[in-house]
């Protein structure tokens, strides 16, 4: 959640008749957090939220993650083809689950066409990086236009679809407790930090409300949701997008990755200053053009590490990595707790004197072991542990 948020029609006071001008009311619905303790948004529309028709077990829906020996035995270094992911279809229906755990699901997606019934995941916050293409992401909230490079954030159990223009390439996390802002980058009332990698005015947010009190609704009538991994198909008397107006915290957002802005050091700073959202557990951070250590002797090149308590997946997009080789836009390694990690043989002694990286990269650390699925057995580039040899 950034910040309060307001667009379209909303009466002046919560929980009052709202009316039109031609004295029509106005159903207000609200969407909360953590009961009733958390951020929360009121929605505002033109009819009462409409009662599901029907309601049957869905026959489509995209794969459940199950874990594969295979893929995750023996305990090594991995690196996956993220091109290799079949394309077409509807990001409502088609996701490719790579790795899994309590609290985080990490998927792969190609949509080309728009989703042709509304989704609302139950089950967690979904944050996406698109990695290629451009989309309009249609909610309960208005449009969002996304484009390349940019985070997009979708609350959990908004309604939502995707309205893509050609094929997108996507990343995406699944995060069951949610994603937020670093809780270090926020003053006493909320207001991110002067000193933050971010501000407020670099997020964006949606346009408009769908709906205008003088239009017709046009949308599908029929929603698709995912609780506890099971899915569910909702008839509705009519398309659930009319609403007018909204106030509050929680709604879609997108984030382009360029805006973020970490600190730089005389010596070599922690990953943790590329940080960019949290959720319980997970860790989600940005690697962005920027210059380097600058510091007398310094050593720009990520120091070896035994990094005990968490996995690290890594989707490159852009540069030239200092401390791999091999790698090109759209790979993904994989570095497990268990093992240590750090630059390829020569990437250490390389950096010295190394000014500025051109590097683009997203970062998935999580707090609970990964376990992998068949289809990241299927993405898998052989022999990637081997090449730490001299």
């Amino acid at each position: 959640m950034i910040d309060r948020h307001t667009l379209g029609i909303v009466p002046e006071k919560p929980h009052t008749a709202a009316r039109g001008a031609d004295g029509r009311i106005y159903y207000e619905e609200m969407i909360t957090r953590q009961g009733f303790d958390g951020a929360f948004t009121y929605l505002y529309h033109l009819h009462p939220a409409p009662t599901s028709t029907r309601v049957r077990t869905s026959e489509r829906g995209f794969a459940v993650p199950k874990v594969d020996r295979e893929a995750c035995e023996p305990l090594q270094r991995r690196l996956y083809d993220s091109g290799r992911v079949t394309g077409g279809s509807m990001l409502c229906y088609d996701r490719t689950p790579l790795f899994f755990n309590e609290h985080t699901t990490i998927w792969l997606a190609k949509p080309s066409v728009t989703d042709e019934v509304y989704f609302a995941n139950n089950d967690g916050d979904e944050l996406w990086y698109v990695h290629e293409g451009k989309a309009r992401l249609e909610s309960s909230c208005g449009f969002l236009d996304v484009a390349s490079g940019d985070y997009v954030l979708i609350p959990r159990s908004m309604v939502h679809r995707w309205h893509p223009s050609g094929e997108l390439r996507l990343l995406g996390v699944e995060g069951r407790s949610g994603f937020e802002i670093p809780a270090s980058y926020r003053n006493v009332i909320g207001q991110l930090r002067m000193d933050a990698p971010y501000t407020h005015r670099d997020f964006i947010r949606p346009s408009a409300p769908v709906a205008r009190p003088d239009e017709a609704v046009t949308g599908p009538s029929a929603l698709l949701t995912k609780k506890r991994d099971a899915f569910s198909l909702h008839d509705l008397p009519r398309c659930p997008m009319d609403v007018i107006g909204w106030d509050g915290f929680v709604y879609p957002f997108a984030f382009p990755i360029e805006r973020f802005q970490p600190k730089t050091g005389a010596r070599h700073l922690p990953p943790t200053v590329h940080c960019t959202f949290v959720g319980s557990k997970v860790a989600i951070g940005s690697f962005v053009p920027r210059m380097l250590d600058y510091g007398k002797d310094a050593i720009p090149c990520p120091y070896p590490h035994s990094n005990v308590d968490c996995d690290e997946i890594l989707l490159y997009l852009r540069g030239d990595f200092t401390s791999r080789r091999g790698v090109g836009p759209g790979a993904i390694s994989f570095h497990p707790s268990g093992i240590t990690h750090g630059p390829h043989p020569g990437a250490y002694e390389g950096s010295i004197g190394r000014a500025y990286t051109d590097e683009l990269a997203v970062m998935i650390d999580t707090f609970a072991p990964l376990s992998a699925t068949s289809q990241a057995a299927n993405l898998e580039i052989a022999g990637y542990h081997n090449t730490w040899e001299p």
